[in-house]
């Protein structure tokens, strides 16, 4: 019932666009320990659920300068959680996200659009049960700090969301009911990778 909504997230890294222009490629490497996908969706009508993915993993590589970002990011599937263990191994099940045979989920992105120094949306590709659907994520709240205050690098912080249909992903058992269409939101944060340039 809770579908494809991970990955998306670490597309906020444009909002690095605002940040001073340089000339070379910059590395950022995902927070795994700030970064969650989460997605919610309509239980039988009585309420909305909300999942998330605790394991996060990836890279978004920025060139200011010629304004355009690059997106690699993993979810472990095994992470999800539910808030219920049962429900954990359930959701992990052939009924669902099979993470036996499919244990990540991907987002690859193919294009930022920027409106002036601020990124709007990003474009990009998300797999899910080896299933590839083009998705495309709106960007809010972003921020970019010159050096984080704890880990003593440049960072950026920022928000995602996009509605899919879970059918487009072989994960939609008990539908209607539960809803096909679930919304995801994505917190994401990354540190820039040390001698990256």
């Amino acid at each position: 019932m809770k579908k494809t909504i991970f990955l998306g997230a670490a597309l906020f890294t444009a909002s690095l666009f605002s940040a001073p222009v340089m000339a070379a490629e910059e590395v950022y490497i995902i927070d795994s320990t700030h970064t969650f996908p989460s997605y919610s969706y309509s239980h039988f009508g009585l309420s909305t659920q909300q999942h998330k993915f605790t394991n996060t993993t990836g890279t978004v590589v920025v060139d200011r300068e010629a304004k355009t970002a690059k997106v690699d990011i993993t979810i472990d599937m095994t992470s999800i959680d539910t808030g219920f263990d049962v429900f954990n191994e359930h959701i992990q099940s052939a009924d669902f996200f099979n993470t036996a045979e499919f244990p990540t989920a991907t987002f690859v992105s193919d294009t930022v659009k920027v409106k002036g120094n601020e990124p709007v949306s990003v474009d990009g590709q998300l797999t899910i049960k080896g299933i590839t659907k083009p998705v495309t994520l709106t960007l809010s709240n972003f921020l970019y700090l010159d050096e984080h205050p704890m880990e003593e690098a440049p960072a950026f912080g920022a928000n995602a969301s996009v509605e899919v249909l879970r059918s487009d992903f072989d994960v939609d058992m008990y539908a209607p009911y539960v809803s096909d269409d679930v919304t995801i939101n994505v917190a994401i944060e990354a540190i820039k990778q040390v001698n990256a340039n």
